[in-house]
């Protein structure tokens, strides 16, 4: 095997790492769940499923996510070395200068994607896009609004087809506020456990400014209005699998709470941040009830 097969091999094993495909795939389902249960079918009563706007919707917002994933790995390298020197892949696996190139065409193609949807469509994907990119640019290293952004962007994946469809917008909203709240604890866990990496380089994520302690009380503040929030909209929908799905839910989630409260090391977050993954999962599954 030659040279330029070898630095072909670990590019597209790079690409494919740093592109976060089961991420991928957990989103582009999110958002399939919806339009097939929640959405159901279009404007003009035909299925939902036989409408080419809604792949490219789905095709559009996987591109972002992918160019979001791709360009927080940029920014993030020196951060990586000391966080999970084992799993860093700009500069190693894939040049950096590839990677800004993919990160601008993936967004551009998304936006151009979008506006074949409708002129709404591109502005709410040139909007994602560019948060995206200000979060790992800036917004990431201060405190909170850089979590609330991440998981405000996975919320409107699955609401940007209520926005479209104008359809089920209160049961979508429901799913959306699951999604971000679940999220923005997730965000939160993560940076717990990227102490390390993030205050040698000088982020002022909540545990480095606020402290171990306080910033798990944050995180059950968050988990209260979580609730507050997903009870309010359940009333209005007054459906009772709903009730019941969410009220089973419920205990999953009180443990994965109770694990946030006795958790005190790295990889106890690890496997925090992996339980979040599946509630998201399991919240998403739910769809297929109603």
């Amino acid at each position: 095997m030659n040279s330029m097969t070898v630095d072909r091999t670990i590019s597209i094993r790079g690409l494919f790492r740093i592109s976060r495909p089961i991420n991928l795939l957990m989103v582009g389902f999110a958002q399939f769940m919806t339009a097939y249960f929640l959405v159901k079918t279009t404007d003009s009563g035909i299925p939902v499923l036989q409408d080419y706007k809604l792949y490219l919707i789905i095709i559009s917002t996987l591109l972002i996510t992918a160019a979001g994933y791709m360009i927080n790995d940029y920014y993030d390298v020196k951060i990586d070395y000391v966080n999970r020197p084992g799993n860093v892949v700009v500069g190693k696996g894939i040049k950096r200068r590839v990677v800004i190139m993919l990160h601008t065409i993936l967004n551009f193609s998304a936006i151009g994607l979008g506006y074949l949807v409708s002129p709404k469509i591109a502005l709410i994907n040139f909007v994602a896009a560019f948060l995206l990119w200000f979060y790992s640019n800036q917004l990431k290293r201060e405190p909170l609004i850089g979590n609330v952004s991440v998981a405000f962007l996975t919320a409107l994946s699955i609401y940007i087809l209520a926005i479209h469809y104008q359809k089920a917008e209160l049961l979508v909203l429901t799913f959306a506020i699951f999604a971000f709240f679940l999220n923005l604890i997730r965000e939160i866990i993560k940076d717990i456990e990227d102490r390390p990496g993030d205050r040698k380089h000088g982020c002022r994520t909540l545990p480095i400014v606020l402290g171990f302690r306080k910033t798990k009380a944050i995180i059950f503040l968050i988990a209260a209005i979580f609730i507050c929030a997903i009870l309010i909209v359940m009333f209005k929908l007054d459906r009772q699998i709903i009730f019941a799905y969410f009220g089973g839910l419920g205990f999953f989630f009180m443990y994965f709470m109770y694990r946030i409260y006795v958790a005190d090391r790295k990889d106890h977050f690890t496997q925090l941040s992996t339980m979040a993954k599946i509630l998201m999962l399991i919240g998403t599954l739910s769809m297929s009830f109603l």
